[in-house]
């Protein structure tokens, strides 16, 4: 499950998100590590979360923003032989 409060951009700024963004988070993670061997390992994982930590603080909250960037995260992942 992702962190109920994550590190802003910003050092010491805290920010909130939603229950409801934080339930998409956890389904577009669980269902992109899916895609790995095994679910993915501890480091793509915490890669994919970050990602999606990021977008929505950005803004992006639906299952359909996560699931974009989640899935451009897993190509890195890919591309990088991970």
């Amino acid at each position: 499950m992702l962190a109920v409060t994550s590190h802003a951009c910003r050092p010491g700024v805290m920010t909130e998100l939603s229950e409801r963004t934080r339930a998409n988070m956890d389904v577009v993670l669980e269902e992109t590590c899916r895609q790995l061997p095994h679910g993915g390992d501890h480091d793509s994982r915490r890669f994919i979360a970050e990602r999606l930590i990021e977008a929505a603080q950005a803004g992006h909250s639906t299952l359909g923003e996560l699931g974009i960037i989640a899935r451009r995260a897993l190509a890195e992942i890919s591309a990088k032989g991970g």
